[in-house]
């Protein structure tokens, strides 16, 4: 974990070993120096190899990861060999096992942090001993000691594993804001793009096509008339203009609906076969031509439940079904998998979305998305499901008058 993404906590416990690291090797040296018998200089020597040792740790950040772990560990021995021949010579060397315990925890795997405690524990008390001899105290603080540090470390392995969660956690979170800020300036394209061709479908197309009956009309009654070249050439000129209105309309449907509702269906069932093995059957009209924004609402409500589907119900074939009903358009959706109950999904779509709202359900969000988006379209979504026995989703939306396909 870098440095500066560490929380206060390992902060104030890292400043802290540093601080308990210096004041050991300035008593050893005070000792040394105080003592000042024949072995002082090569005690100095160790001292001061040890202090530029331990500092020259902080460049182990700087080591490509993959060699970080080998590199810390051979510091960690060095740091040990060093701090072994101190105490030979210095008996107040022993002292800096307390720092030594926090670096093998942290810096060696389980259990072998532990064992290598246990074992700066016995040098530790062996040196005391041979120094002055073994009595109760030169054993209970190493002991103590190592059992202090054996708390701790537990404690800063919790805290440091809470924070890679929360590190991780917020990542995800990220990750998934920008998922929804994605889908959001998605939607609203396809809604913008839906709208436009509404109102080229209700507006300039309307009028060119009521312009061209007219004519037409015009034409019929008076074929041999004066001016009824004109008339002619108006007609044609409405037709080419309603030819082009519709192409504008066709072009602001999505990518995934330029052949049509049916082939994007096909489309999405091959790709939710290909991810997730789940067979899926489509049956639609080859020539269904139904409004851009319903085209666009029962497409994502297709998305929406085969996913819940390949996710959550264990099912090995589904079934889309389309077809057009008096005055509107149903969608079923039927799988074979393991259900849920449905009991508490009331008929209609403000039902369904009061109860998946409370459900506990890992698919509940998809059931508010689609019941919502049954509800744009001014329809009804109905769930009919029971454990064991597989589930079947449908929505009917009404179409206006003017945009109902006729034969």
């Amino acid at each position: 974990m870098p440095h500066s993404s560490l929380p206060p906590v390992f902060l104030g416990l890292r400043a802290g070993l540093h601080v308990l690291t210096a004041a050991l090797l300035v008593l050893v040296a005070v000792r040394v120096l105080i003592t000042g018998d024949s072995i002082a200089t090569l005690a100095l020597v160790l001292v001061l190899a040890f202090a530029a040792l331990y500092a020259g740790g902080r460049a182990l950040s700087l080591a490509p990861p993959a060699r970080r772990q080998a590199l810390g560990r051979l510091w960690l021995g060095g740091l040990c060999a060093v701090w072994t021949g101190l105490m030979l010579l210095v008996p107040e060397a022993a002292y800096l096992v307390f720092p030594l315990f926090f670096l093998l925890l942290h810096l060696l795997p389980r259990p072998w942090g532990e064992i290598g405690v246990l074992a700066a524990t016995a040098l530790a008390i062996l040196a005391l001993g041979l120094h002055h001899g073994f009595s109760l105290g030169g054993v209970v603080g190493p002991l103590v000691g190592a059992g202090v540090a054996l708390l701790i470390g537990l404690g800063y392995q919790a805290l440091a594993r809470e924070a890679r969660e929360r590190e991780e956690l917020l990542a995800e979170l990220l990750a998934t804001r920008s998922v929804l800020a994605a889908a959001e300036r998605e939607q609203g394209v396809l809604t913008e793009r839906s709208r436009l061709a509404r109102e080229i479908h209700d507006t300039v197309a309307q009028d060119l096509s009521s312009i061209q009956m007219l004519l037409h009309a015009a034409e019929q009654s008076s074929p041999d008339g004066a001016g009824m070249e004109h008339v002619r050439l108006a007609r044609e000129t409405a037709a080419h203009g309603l030819a082009d209105a519709r192409r504008f309309i066709r072009e602001l449907a999505p990518e995934d609906l330029e052949r049509g509702l049916g082939p994007a269906l096909d489309r999405l069932a091959r790709g939710i076969a290909q991810r997730t093995g789940l067979e899926v059957e489509v049956e639609a009209p080859a020539d269904l031509d139904l409004p851009v924004a319903a085209q666009v609402a029962l497409l994502r409500i297709s998305q929406g439940a085969l996913a819940n589907v390949a996710q959550h119900a264990r099912a090995d074939r589904a079934r889309v079904q389309i077809a057009l009903e008096d005055g509107g358009v149903q969608l079923s959706i039927a799988d074979d998998g393991a259900g849920f109950d449905s009991s508490g999904l009331a008929e209609g779509t403000t039902g369904v979305l009061a109860a998946a709202g409370a459900a506990s359900r890992p698919d509940s969000f998809g059931l508010r998305a689609i019941a919502q988006r049954a509800a744009d379209l001014g329809g009804t979504l109905q769930i009919d499901s029971a454990p064991g026995r597989g589930t079947r989703l449908v929505v009917r939306a009404p179409l206006p008058d003017s945009e109902v396909p006729r034969p």
